[in-house]
Parts: structure tokens; C-alpha cells; sequence
């Protein structure tokens, strides 16, 4: 008789990690085949948001510190200054800045991709001390002619980085190497700036 080789049932059967992922990727598969590319569809559309975001975290920066250049980075009384040969030419000063703000756009993204605004709020606030920092800069510095002002600005942004470093590096170490170039810009612009407070 077919009921003598039936077992009873007393609880459920612990079955294995890999039986169980198994089962789940064979009735994935299933259901990828079943209803199409369901699952390509869901990823495109997640790299699609994730692409804009990134545009977005990038493009915000470095639309900011373009607009800046162009309202107040054209001083035609740095370029006429009586200045070393190793001073740099203001070109060279714009875009330090402007890589900077694509390096840190692109690394706040890689932890607001993570979720570190959220976790780590000090993250936002160090990220935006450094962004606001770097575009009152060069307003003070190279149109006022306040270079001491400037140099306090540039210790701040330096400090600032030097936060934004370790806390984006807690979060997603990419971006915190991501912000290593932009200290040495930082240490840059210092350098720079106490040049310009001896001539």
C-alpha cells in the first residue's frame, strides 16, 4: 500500500542555510521567467534614481562654485599684483575649487547613499561648513583683498575637511579618500593666501 511509506509529520523539519536559499533562488528564477525582465526593470529604474541623485549631489556644488567664479572671481587687481613666479594664476585657483566641489559632491553622495546623513547628522553639517566655507573664500580673498579673514576662512575649511574625512570615512571609506585631494586644495589655498598677506 502507497500510505505504509508515508512518514507523520510531528513538527517541521529544520532545513539547511542552503536548501532554503536554493528554494529561493529556483522559485526566483521562476519568477523571472514567468513575468519577463520584472527584475531588470526594477533595477533599471533604481540605477535611474541613482544616477540622478549622483547628478544632483554633483551638480549642486559645482553649479554653486561656478556661479561664483563668475560673479566674483574675475579680479584683474590679483593678476596685476607684484607676486612670486610660484604663485599660482587666479585660472589655477578656480579650478581648485571647482575640483574640490565635484570630490565632495560626489563622496556626500556615496554617504547619503549609505544612509550616513542619518546615522552620523554631523556628517551634513561638516560637509556644509566646508562647502559654505570654500564659496565665501574667494569673494573675501581675491575680490576684498581681506586676506586674513581668508586665511582664518581657509584654517576652517581645512578643519572642516579634516571632520569630514573621518566621518565620511566611518561611513563609506571611499568617501573618505575621496576627500583627501580636497585637503590638499584646502592646504593650497592656504599656502597661497599667507603669500598674499606678505605682498
Amino acid at each position: 500500500m502507497a500510505t505504509e511509506n508515508l512518514k507523520q509529520r510531528i513538527r517541521d523539519d529544520p532545513k539547511t542555510e542552503t536548501e532554503t536559499e536554493t528554494e529561493t533562488k529556483n522559485s526566483d528564477d521562476y519568477n523571472n521567467n514567468k513575468n519577463g525582465s520584472k527584475g531588470d526593470n526594477k533595477r533599471m529604474s533604481m540605477a535611474k534614481r541613482g544616477l540622478r541623485s549622483l547628478t544632483i549631489a554633483v551638480a549642486f556644488p559645482v553649479s554653486l562654485t561656478l556661479f561664483n567664479i563668475y560673479v566674483f572671481g574675475t579680479n584683474h587687481s590679483y593678476n596685476k599684483l607684484n607676486k612670486p613666479f610660484w604663485l599660482p594664476p587666479l585660472w589655477l585657483l578656480h579650478t581648485t575649487c571647482l575640483v574640490s566641489s565635484f570630490l565632495m559632491g560626489v563622496s556626500a553622495w556615496l554617504v547619503w547613499a549609505e544612509g550616513g546623513f542619518h546615522k552620523k547628522p554631523t556628517a551634513l553639517s561638516l560637509y556644509l561648513a566646508v562647502l559654505g566655507l570654500g564659496l565665501v573664500w574667494e569673494p573675501i580673498t581675491i575680490r576684498m583683498g581681506a586676506n586674513w579673514v581668508g586665511l582664518v576662512l581657509c584654517l576652517g575649511m581645512f578643519g572642516s575637511l579634516v571632520g569630514c574625512s573621518r566621518v565620511f570615512k566611518e561611513v563609506n571609506p571611499i568617501a573618505g579618500d575621496l576627500v583627501k585631494p580636497c585637503l590638499a586644495g584646502a592646504a593650497f589655498l592656504s599656502i597661497v593666501n599667507l603669500e598674499l598677506l606678505f605682498l
